[in-house]
């Protein structure tokens, strides 16, 4: 399905969009990859919406990604005897590992791991950040903290401890259950919580096998502070606001989001914008100003990605949030400014065959009358470093794999085409000169750009580039190769 823009949307799928309609009409609204989320549903009904997902992609004929989101390590509070409790601003507060039902004074905290990686000082958040809690002193089964911002606490709230790195790995047992699961169930995404350091990543790729890319999902200080070495093991990345906004200062949030957009635009890797982009369409058919102010600034900056969450899973108006998000991008695309800002800030390092050749080809696009840049690609690889260059014209990722037009769904300006597997390059321009044709790129008397790997079907060996017209007829009437 063409779409009249370059960043994609993910839609998160759930009890407001879980039928065939639902998912369809998202699909058609604009959403390109659906994402699932493991915190909530069944295997079998995590089966039953990838099942409709795949019916849907069928039925439209292109290619649909699919984003599975891990839970994570959740940290939360034991319950209190009258469910909950005031917890006024300086008085003492106890965490504990006592399971007896908790008071006004303390509070089971069922995570020896976090007493053991605390330290007096530190600082304990409960219920997204409303309760702030300070460290007075601590030990291997207590901590005894001052409130410093006081308020409700109720059973099973969420505790963040942003001061310190805890020693607890990323993936919990159901996390390597729901792994395994959606892995051979065929997902093309994995986004793995609470990252704190790339060996978390290694680990969940060392468990995928290749199954499925990895998106780190960056919610944590200690990722901010890692970002590069966790960057570099990752295949993709997602800004998640929500916890990173607890866990920080909010005012850090928006250039923390602006610097890791760029990083991961330099190193050709998606990036996705996350968290309450469109949030009061939960209840409302409107968004606020501001809102689509968030989603814009997202897009001037060039991430890959903007998604909803319950806007689209839980929400009363999920096709309109899509459809919102779509316009908001398609008309800031459209903006002078918007190419500005885009060309200003491409900040690549080009030290490879492969790095010259796409940006020859965003080059010659730029300062002739191309109509698309056409790219063979096996793994992703040719079509992510032209991505990166964000060029004008559209993309053509032309790929034989599923596996890779499902990955590619998620990349800045990828059109995705399956095409036979080919062994000669001539053959390969012949191909993208029929797609750009058929996918409403180009007539016969335009031109595109061609990028190939030779010999074919090698991972990264982008080496060859050609200007050719999108008429094939005038393709074999030249000279041969």
């Amino acid at each position: 399905m063409k779409r009249l823009r370059n960043v994609k949307i993910v839609a998160t799928l759930g009890p407001a969009s879980d039928s065939y309609e639902m998912i369809a009409a998202l699909h058609k609204a604009g959403a390109d990859v659906f994402r699932l989320n493991m915190s909530h549903g069944s295997h079998a009904e995590i089966r039953t919406k990838h099942e409709i997902i795949r019916k849907v992609e069928q039925d439209t004929g292109g290619s649909i990604g699919i984003l599975a989101d891990l839970q994570g390590p959740k940290l939360r509070v034991g319950v209190f005897a009258g469910d909950s409790e005031h917890l006024e601003e300086g008085a003492g507060f106890r965490l504990d590992l006592d399971e007896a039902e908790g008071n006004a004074e303390r509070v089971c905290l069922p995570h020896p791991e976090i007493f053991a990686a605390l330290t007096p000082g530190a600082t304990l958040l409960v219920n997204d950040g409303k309760i702030r809690l300070k460290v007075a002193d601590c030990g291997a089964d207590f901590a005894n903290c001052i409130v410093i911002n006081g308020g409700i606490i109720s059973n099973r709230k969420g505790v963040n401890v942003p001061d310190v790195e805890l020693p607890l790995a990323a993936l919990s047992a159901k996390d390597r259950a729901d792994l395994e699961f959606v892995a051979d169930l065929g997902v093309d995404w994995l986004a793995l919580s609470f990252v704190q350091r790339p060996a978390d990543v290694q680990e969940a790729r060392d468990l995928v096998k290749g199954r499925a890319a990895v998106l780190s999902k960056i919610e944590k200080p200690n990722a901010v502070e890692r970002f590069e070495d966790i960057l570099a093991v990752s295949d993709g990345i997602m800004v998640a606001r929500g916890d990173l906004g607890v866990e920080l200062p909010v005012q850090n949030v928006p250039p923390i989001q602006k610097r890791l957009v760029r990083k991961c635009r330099a190193a050709a890797k998606p990036v996705i914008v996350a968290t309450q982009m469109l949030e009061s369409m939960i209840e409302s058919p409107m968004p606020t100003r501001a809102e689509v102010s968030d989603v814009a600034t997202a897009i001037y900056e060039g991430a890959d990605a903007v998604m909803l969450s319950a806007e689209s899973a839980a929400g009363d108006y999920p096709v309109e949030a899509v459809t919102t998000m779509d316009n908001v991008a398609t008309e800031v695309e459209q903006d002078a400014t918007y190419t500005q800002i885009i060309e200003a800030s491409r900040t690549a390092d080009r030290m490879t065959v492969a790095d010259g050749i796409v940006a020859a080809a965003r080059e010659i696009a730029e300062t002739t009358d191309i109509k698309a840049i056409c790219c063979f690609t096996q793994s992703g690889t040719t079509a992510l470093l032209t991505a990166r260059e964000r060029p004008r014209v559209p993309i053509i990722a032309l790929t034989p794999l599923r596996g890779t037009a499902r990955r590619l769904t998620l990349s800045w300006g990828c059109n995705c085409v399956m095409t036979g597997t080919l062994d000669r390059f001539k053959k390969a321009v012949v191909e993208a000169a029929k797609a750009a044709r058929e996918e409403g790129f180009g007539v016969p008397e335009d031109y595109i750009v061609v990028t190939a790997g030779v010999p074919f079907n090698t991972a990264g060996s982008t080496n060859i580039l050609r200007v050719a017209p999108c008429d094939e007829r005038l393709i074999f009437s030249s000279d041969p190769e």
